[in-house]
């Protein structure tokens, strides 16, 4: 199947639909025991297991199966037998080309596996029979035994390109729009016409290459299959076919094509950033599953290099080690981010735009000056990384030590103006004590006063970057713990004035006030309510003023109107 969907069993359907009846379902594929028969369907196939098969795929509508069978009547007489003709018989799928019990009962199988079908004449050849050996109304019997089959797949679901696996691939992966691909093809008419060939080209998925079923294809394909093409007109060169290219022949107009094709291996290429300005392209695949994440220690090799190859940095290389802490501005941005997608042994290019390198500056680095608005591209190993220790892998001093050493982080980047990095590092450390069931008496008072500086914390950097709902948030888990906390009140009533919630922040300003009447910044805020009050008090009565006048002005022009309908003479009918 190339769509995996996950139907829900009968009896779960008839729960879901309020039944309280067993639906009496036919199965189609019913697991079968060796030497068990079973019923397939409705028309009274039967299916008894003889031999098990392997793994666990059948053959689709549309494969080419290659089976050995003996058939007989029920009395034991045989009529046919390719076992005796020595010779394996071809057939496609569903396609009408072998009796209907056939096309139900082969789809069954799995390779290898021979089973007995019992076949009632309504899916063999019913009334007529087929003389002179099949009598008319026979039920018959074949034992089939599966020996291969041959995928042929609709990849783009409307017969334009029929897929036919000569050769399986490797894993389960398949290339996607970024990815560069290489690809071995060999292109052809219907009579045979050698088009196009080559021994191996490389090409982005999404640009394409030749035809534009090419790019299609390749996106069904595992690493090493083999595949042979059945392209109608749409998916080649149209109506317009395609002039002669250097030694290779037009293709005529509305020409299908035959197209033998091997994905021989593929670099993947994956969007950093989700905006395509950061794009990193595996060169060798790492080990393990394991990624570093911020605040990572990391060794690498790196040579990063301008668009016209001029190297402006190469560390790691030599013996020379090279490390840097992941998220802490120790390299550009674009870097940073990439890095924390690699694995252990893994090499990539990693091509980082301006936005996420050095921007609009110039900037002068260890072998050259990188100009303004310059891309770069780096290439990098990944040697070794040490994560930091996860809170999972800590006792409940560890979390608090923890917790503690992101505040002072946090802190140390909102002085440097860093406020989107410092809230990241209040975050995680509330991240480390969020959960202190298992902490002693102690320790729970520790984590409280480190929840709640963390919080107010993070809502500070929230408010500097405008993000004045999440500010409100924050200050409403520190109020929480701590209601009269003076600090939550008033930068919640801050974040309040900015989302225009004027009533909420004044409540706030007045219950700090009352805790603490002497505190000059709740003062001052108060003031500047008072104000923002004013302001929009007086824009309303502007605009409510407007409205009105407006208003007036078209009840008078209605007025005016009216009286000089009334002042015109009555007209009057000539034809009286």
């Amino acid at each position: 199947m190339d769509d995996d969907f996950d139907f829900p069993s009968a009896s779960n359907a008839a729960d879901e639909m309020g039944m309280d009846e067993e639906l009496d379902l036919p199965e189609t594929n019913p697991v079968i025991k060796v030497g068990e028969e079973k019923e397939i369907g409705k028309n009274g196939l039967k299916k008894k297991l003889i031999n098990e098969g392997e793994g666990w795929e059948n053959p689709s509508s549309g494969d080419e199966v290659e089976v050995h069978y003996v058939g007989t009547l029920l009395d034991g007489t045989q009529f046919d037998s390719s076992r005796d003709r020595g010779t394996p018989f071809k057939f496609k799928l569903g396609q009408g080309q072998v009796i209907k019990g056939w096309d139900e009962g082969i789809k069954t199988m799995k390779k290898g596996e021979k089973a007995l079908f019992t076949i009632p004449p309504e899916l063999a050849y019913g009334e007529s029979g087929s003389p002179p050996t099949i009598p008319p109304n026979a039920t018959l019997q074949f034992e089939v035994e599966l020996l291969s089959w041959t995928s042929v797949k609709d990849i783009c679901k409307d017969g334009g390109i029929f897929k036919k696996v000569l050769v399986e691939g490797e894993g389960w992966q398949n290339p996607k729009d970024l990815d560069e691909v290489f690809v071995k093809y060999e292109a052809l008419l219907e009579d045979g016409t050698l088009i196009s060939k080559s021994d191996g080209v490389e090409f982005t998925v999404k640009d394409g290459f030749f035809c534009p079923a090419l790019a299609k294809a390749v996106k069904t394909m595992k690493k090493g299959e083999k595949a042979l093409l059945t392209v109608n007109s749409q998916y080649a060169f149209g109506e317009k076919g395609r002039p002669q290219v250097g030694d290779e022949i037009s293709v005529p107009p509305n020409a299908s094509l035959q197209i033998n094709l091997e994905l021989v291996s593929w670099k993947t290429v994956s969007d950093v950033t989700n905006d395509k300005k950061v794009l990193k392209k595996i060169l060798k695949e790492g080990e393990g599953y394991e990624r570093p994440n911020d605040g990572t220690v990391v060794k690498v090799k790196l040579t990063g290099k301008l668009q016209d190859g001029t190297v402006f940095v190469k560390k790691g290389h030599d013996g020379e080690e090279f490390e840097f802490k992941v998220d802490e501005e120790q390299v550009t941005e674009g870097l940073d981010r990439a890095v924390k997608t690699m694995k252990n042994g893994e090499m990539a290019l990693v091509i980082v735009q301006p936005e996420y390198a050095f921007g609009p500056s110039e900037s002068q680095q260890e072998l050259a000056v990188v100009p303004a608005d310059s891309t770069l591209y780096y290439e990098i190993e990944m040697v070794s990384f040490v994560k930091e220790k996860e809170s999972w892998d800590m006792n409940a001093q560890e979390k608090i030590e923890a917790a503690g050493k992101k505040k002072e982080e946090g802190n140390v980047w909102f002085k440097a103006g860093k406020y989107a990095r410092a809230s990241k590092r209040y975050e995680k450390g509330v991240g480390f004590i969020e959960y202190d069931s298992s902490f002693s008496d102690e320790e729970k008072q520790q984590a409280k006063l480190l929840k709640i500086s963390c919080n107010l914390n993070n809502a500070a950097c929230k408010l500097k970057l405008k993000d004045y709902k999440e500010a409100v948030k924050l200050c409403t888990k520190v109020l929480d713990i701590d209601s009269r906390n003076v600090k939550a009140l008033y930068r919640r009533a801050q974040a309040y004035i900015q989302l225009v919630e004027l009533e909420l922040a004044e409540q706030d300003i007045k219950k700090a006030l009352e805790i603490d009447p002497d505190n000059r910044d709740v003062k001052m805020e108060y003031k500047i309510l008072k104000d923002k009050v004013k302001e929009y008090n007086r824009k309303d009565a502007q605009f409510y003023g407007s409205i009105f006048a407006k208003m007036s002005k078209l009840e008078q022009q209605n007025s005016s109107s009216a009286e000089k309908k009334e002042a015109m003479p009555m007209a009057i009918d000539s034809k009286a």
